[in-house]
């Protein structure tokens, strides 16, 4: 994929196709139905969703999925044991493409990073 300059997140779509094209897109159905007032934009020209500041990020690779955010301590304990198949980094997921989507856990993240931005946007 060439370096372009997205404007939007579905100018990201359009730079992709088959399997990560829909994953992308479910990633993205998952986020709307689970956050609706969640803001969409492109961030370090990825997409990129925010509600009560930033919320979550994904982008394509060859081989996998991130979802990307600088995730809090509380995150990685709640998640620890949903993630142990996953490779992981302090603010990366990957989801390999060679494995079903988890849209039940991607569901779960979303709702967990969604409760963490409120509670912080309540202090």
């Amino acid at each position: 994929m060439a370096k372009t300059n997205y404007q939007t997140i579905d100018e990201y779509h359009d730079a992709f196709s088959g399997e990560a094209l829909a994953r992308m897109q479910t990633i993205r159905k998952i986020i709307r139905e689970t956050v609706p007032d969640a803001e969409e934009g492109i961030s370090y020209q990825i997409p990129c969703f925010k509600y009560h500041g930033y919320l979550i990020y994904y982008c394509a690779f060859p081989k996998h999925i991130s979802l990307s955010h600088p995730y809090s301590d509380a995150f990685w304990e709640h998640f620890k044991t949903d993630l142990a198949g996953f490779k992981t980094s302090k603010s990366v997921i990957q989801i390999p493409t060679d494995k079903p989507l988890p849209e039940a856990l991607i569901r779960k993240i979303i709702g967990f990073r969604k409760k963490e931005n409120e509670e912080k946007a309540k202090k």
